[in-house]
């Protein structure tokens, strides 16, 4: 493959054509991106937010799906530049496996609808994941027809690289690209996130010499970094672990979130799920304020959607490493559990207590059992004589960091079981002397 070929390359190097997008880069355009950016499917994305509640905690954190998938796009050009010069993979990926990477890096959140990852967490049946939606939306609205005749490639074959189902050895490689531990996705979403949160930890790891850096690893069959990447593929790892610590998981974030999705399972009837994934962020509020009227889920929604921001707060919490059985009582199960293990604590907290607890008024967040920032990447590093050959080696093998990071830090100390209460009585909840053996107690049925 050779850039000539491609037109999103070659207007790259001439930066001739593109559009802004922050922190002041310059995304290329060409006629078949516009056309894929003027499409329905694509401007709902810009009616959903990049990262949903996450703006009630951090105010300038409004930035849209459309914005990040645009980043996206744009660092996928910069790894075909950079892994064009890579012997293996031109071998490999010809100009229209580049095209079709190059428009899977735009329609990657395609299938996203608002607010779709905490209720995904939920697990309900009713529920489709957003990942199961992309190849109806590639096929059944106007995309179809863009891919085939302004691209020159199949639905399918984008539906398969975001998906991961291609078998064929370039899909490998190019899926790779896009999920996996140094993707276009994460080097993207952490820098962008953290710019418009306003904090610092996600823009922290040098994305010029991660570039670089790419390569491929020692089968040929996806991405890897060679030794000069180590140091920047560690910061990249620190800031996914303090950019989940102090915005993704940020208490007051995971209070909204229990709050959104206690309202949802309580009217987890009415939900027409053609309908709700097809929703942008406005139209989710209204229907859920809706639906929530005259329901105990009226004041969660109000609280979140409503005029007044009015979220619950935070009366205890417990990590991996000073409270393990009850986090492993609580953690990872199905979210039926944690509406029932809020109930049963209610009536616990009632008894001790000496005063009624309304079961509506408290809320457990249980983290998920899945890993969040486990890395797991090849390092190619130089043989050890002069003409021997390069050695690969694993990053967390190579780096205690990554290591402690991936499983210490976040699993035993940030994903926390999280008790929330209404702010009416969580001074009394949280006064409790013996609230953890209550909250065990009730985990434990």
């Amino acid at each position: 493959m050779t850039s000539p070929l491609l037109p999103e390359l070659e207007s790259a190097e001439s930066a001739a054509d593109g559009v802004r997008i922050p922190p002041d880069v310059t995304v290329p355009l060409t006629p078949r991106v516009r056309a894929l950016l003027d499409s329905a499917e694509m401007r709902r994305l810009a009616r959903i937010g990049q990262l949903g509640l996450v703006s009630l905690v951090y105010p300038g954190a409004t930035h849209s799906r459309l914005e990040h998938s645009l980043g996206v796009y744009g660092l996928a050009v910069r790894f075909l530049q950079r892994l064009e010069r890579d012997t293996r993979f031109a071998a490999a990926v010809g100009p229209a496996d580049a095209s079709a990477f190059l428009a899977a890096a735009l329609l990657h959140d395609v299938g996203h609808w608002a607010y779709c990852h905490p209720l995904e967490d939920m697990g309900l049946a009713a529920l489709p994941r957003h990942e199961t939606l992309v190849e109806r939306v590639l096929t059944t609205g106007g995309l179809a027809g863009i891919l085939e005749h302004a691209w020159g490639v199949s639905p399918a074959r984008i539906h398969a690289l975001i998906g991961g189902t291609a078998t064929d050895p370039a899909g490998r490689i190019l899926h790779s690209l896009l999920s996996g531990p140094i993707d276009v996705d994460k080097m993207d979403y952490l820098a962008r996130d953290s710019l418009h949160a306003g904090v610092p930890y996600g823009r922290h790891f040098d994305q010029e010499r991660l570039l670089s850096s790419l390569c491929l690893d020692a089968a040929g069959q996806g991405l890897a970094i060679t030794a000069k990447g180590r140091t920047a593929a560690e910061l990249m790892v620190f800031a996914r672990y303090v950019m989940f610590s102090e915005v993704y998981w940020h208490h007051a974030v995971r209070a909204a979130t229990a709050m959104l999705q206690r309202a949802v399972w309580i009217v987890r009837e009415r939900i027409d799920p053609p309908a709700l994934v097809r929703f942008d962020d406005h139209a989710f509020a209204d229907w859920l304020l809706r639906v929530a009227a005259g329901t105990p889920a009226a004041p969660l929604a109000a609280g979140i959607f409503g005029p007044c921001r009015r979220l619950f707060k935070r009366a205890a919490s417990f990590d991996a490493l000073h409270q393990p059985e009850l986090h492993r009582a609580c953690a990872g199960r199905p979210y039926a559990d944690a509406v029932a293990i809020a109930a049963r604590l209610a009536e616990c907290l009632s008894r001790r207590l000496g005063v009624p607890i309304d079961p509506a008024q408290i809320l457990v967040d249980a983290p998920p059992a899945e890993r969040e920032v486990e890395f797991r990447l090849t390092v190619r590093e130089r043989g050890r004589q002069a003409h021997s050959p390069p050695e690969w080696r694993r990053l967390e093998d190579l780096s205690p960091v990554v290591r402690s990071l991936a499983r210490e830090q976040f699993d035993d100390l940030v994903k926390r079981v999280r008790i929330f209460a209404d702010p009416a009585i969580v001074h009394t909840v949280a006064a409790c002397p013996d609230l953890e053996s209550a909250v065990l107690e009730a985990a434990q049925g």
